[in-house]
């Protein structure tokens, strides 16, 4: 039995018992280099320090956070590496509710109790698995999805056991890589050869991006009918509704999933401000009080959660319960960054329901005095100090900020919001004035950068790119041609390891900012092409020998 030997695991347990117990078992599979964490936090840090093969975490955790949960952190914060095998242990009674929460995908699941050799049957079979995709998730790793789609082919070709998951992986990527027109037709393969859930959704997701939203609607309704457990397809389609401006039935979806899974702080989160936005008070409330309840064990907690509740409970009607509020935020979450912002907007938004009108000036100022030093802060808050500044006689400063949150808009949409602020409180002039500008502004940049490039000034072209996406990190306009410029930089000026380092950050924040902008794929394929013109890989390192001949050579 020497098949785990040389690998190493964390076990997530709170009970000393159980985390020696399960140490034993591991012990006897050949297992022995082993750390233990009681608590989330603890694992956190472990994993913050090193990264493991295995990890073992009891879903019945202590001191608030679940182990549910904790994979939500660890999958949305990227601490676990793609070859590590997450398992959940889990007593028969919480089975069905941890396995209902398909998007936090945990390798296997193992019932208590269990044996040594019931243990190592999951890990082996976990094992054979990740061997056959370890060329995938190295080349995924280093940043190289395009090879990463090659090795699927070839994996596929390899393992014909795991065909399609090779397929079902290929098809993501594509996806990440702005080709939702390559990973349809997979979808739609995989669908006929055999009806996976999975896969429709996977379709659904290239109708949505397409901005086919009612073919998309269609598709993840029919799955929402005929899988009640099937959350994914309710976070997309309450995505769906929202884009077509219905947030009514955009919220009704969001509670059914919660309804479903009642655990995810993200669709928490989601849930509470769709009903802000769709004027349900009561249900924002019930849902953004989840959110700090479940978040507060999270080392990921997010002081914009307090304000959000603050805005909640003031439209409400219910000052003494936002002042409770924000001291819970001062109180728990001291320290951390933006805090003291975000105390500021919500003492701002308090004051001016009360008509304290010397304490809303004050808060005021040190909330633009602290946004100065916060980038951070999301576009949301921001509208909303700038909104209370504009109606209070601090118009410099909201504009300034309406200003900033223009220039970052992502799309229409955002832009649209950002001149609602202004139009509301009486400057509809000055709203078509800044957002001309805004446009103006981002268009001249990018002129600009190009022409240099035209005229041969190719590392003039990334200075500036890269100036105009450090102040405007939210534009996706400016970072595709940041990361243009970097590219045409590095294919006509040689390669430069910062430089190739920050291209596939600025690829990495189009994808996120835009990803149905029709011509990631090109920028991708550019990516992909200076690399090999250097034999680099995604990271900037040296590749020894071609990515994919170099890949399945260590698969067999």
């Amino acid at each position: 039995m020497n098949e785990l030997e040389g690998l190493t695991a964390l076990i997530i347990e709170p009970h000393a018992g159980m985390r020696a117990n399960v140490h034993s078992m591991l012990n006897m599979c050949g297992l022995t280099r082993i750390e233990h964490a009681s608590s989330s936090n603890q694992a956190i840090k472990h994993l913050g320090l090193r990264s493991f093969d295995l990890i073992l975490c009891e879903y019945d955790l202590e001191g608030g956070q679940d182990g549910q949960q904790l994979l939500e952190d660890m999958r949305h914060h990227k601490l676990m590496p793609l070859a590590t095998m997450f398992f959940m242990v889990t007593a028969e009674g919480n089975h069905s509710k941890v396995v209902s929460a398909a998007e936090l995908a945990p390798t296997d699941y193992v019932l208590k109790p269990f044996t040594a050799d019931r243990l190592l049957e999951r890990i082996a079979r976990a094992l054979d698995k990740r061997a056959a995709f370890m060329p995938v998730y190295t080349l995924m790793e280093a940043g190289d999805q395009r090879d990463a789609v090659e090795a699927c082919i070839a994996g596929q070709r390899l393992h014909p056991r795991h065909a399609v998951d090779f397929l079902r992986l290929r098809a993501e990527l594509h996806m990440f890589l702005g080709e939702p027109e390559q990973a349809e037709p997979i979808y739609r393969q995989l669908i006929e050869v055999k009806a996976i859930a999975w896969a429709r959704l996977g379709l659904a997701k290239t109708l949505f991006l397409r901005r086919q939203f009612d073919e998309a609607k269609g598709v993840l309704q029919e799955l929402v009918d005929g899988n009640r457990n099937f959350v994914d397809a309710y976070d997309w389609l309450a995505r769906t509704h929202a884009a077509v401006g219905d947030l009514a039935q955009s919220q009704a979806v969001l509670a059914d999933a919660v309804a479903v899974s009642p655990h995810a702080v993200r669709r928490l989160r989601t849930l509470g401000e769709t009903a802000f936005e769709a004027g349900d008070t009561g249900a924002a409330e019930k849902a953004l009080k989840q959110v700090l309840a479940k978040a507060r064990y999270s080392e990921f907690r997010d002081p914009e959660d307090h304000v959000k509740l603050v805005r909640t409970l003031v439209r409400k009607g219910d000052p003494v319960a936002a002042a409770s509020v924000i001291r819970d935020l001062e109180r728990s979450m001291g320290g951390r960054p933006n805090t003291t912002l975000c105390s500021a907007i919500s003492s701002a938004l308090l004051h001016e329901y009360t008509g304290n009108t010397a304490r809303l000036s004050e808060a005021l100022a040190t909330a633009l005095g602290a946004c100065r030093e916060a980038p951070g802060l999301s576009a949301d808050l921001k509208l909303e100090l700038a909104r209370a500044c504009l109606e209070n006689d601090m118009e410099e400063g909201g504009a300034e900020l309406v200003r900033e949150v223009m220039r970052n808009a992502s799309n229409d949409a955002g832009m649209a919001r950002a001149m609602g602020v202004l139009e509301s409180a009486g400057f509809p002039d000055l709203a078509r004035t800044l957002a001309q500008e805004s446009r103006q502004h981002v268009v001249d940049l990018v002129a600009d950068g190009a022409a240099r490039a035209r005229g041969g000034d190719y590392k003039g072209a990334v200075n500036l790119m890269l100036e105009a996406a450090a102040k405007l990190p939210s534009n996706p306009s400016v970072a595709f041609n940041a990361a243009l410029a970097l590219l045409r930089c590095l294919e006509h000026e040689g390669w430069e390891d910062r430089l190739g380092q920050q291209v596939t950050g600025l690829i990495g924040n189009v994808r996120q900012l835009d990803p149905g902008n029709p011509k990631l794929g090109a920028l991708s394929a550019l990516h992909h092409q200076v690399l090999r013109k250097y034999d680099r890989n995604g990271q900037g390192r040296v590749v020894k020998a071609a990515p994919v001949q170099k890949a399945i050579q260590e698969s067999r």
